[in-house]
């Protein structure tokens, strides 16, 4: 089960493949909704703004048995290469 929270600079895999690392937390200035800040681990990305609770979403049964994936981004557990046991 993930977390309901996002963790900030935690690296999530979006259901298509490619990585984000999460910024930050904001709300909207109109609205107050709770966003989501994040960049893309590839080439020159943007950041960009989602709100919490499509970044946190399920996905539909269909595409989570076609994608192999439950959430639209999912936190990783990523290990350090330089990490000695």
């Amino acid at each position: 089960m993930q977390s309901t929270e996002p963790k900030i600079h935690g690296i999530y895999r979006h259901y298509k493949g490619d990585l984000y690392i999460v910024e930050a937390l904001a709300h909207h200035s109109e609205t107050g909704e709770e966003l989501i800040i994040y960049r893309g681990l590839y080439g020159d990305s943007p950041l960009w703004a989602r709100p919490k609770s499509l970044f946190l979403s399920k996905l539909a049964p269909e595409d989570q048995a076609k994608f192999n994936q439950t959430y639209r981004f999912e936190l990783q557990n990523i290990k350090s290469q330089n990490h000695h046991e």
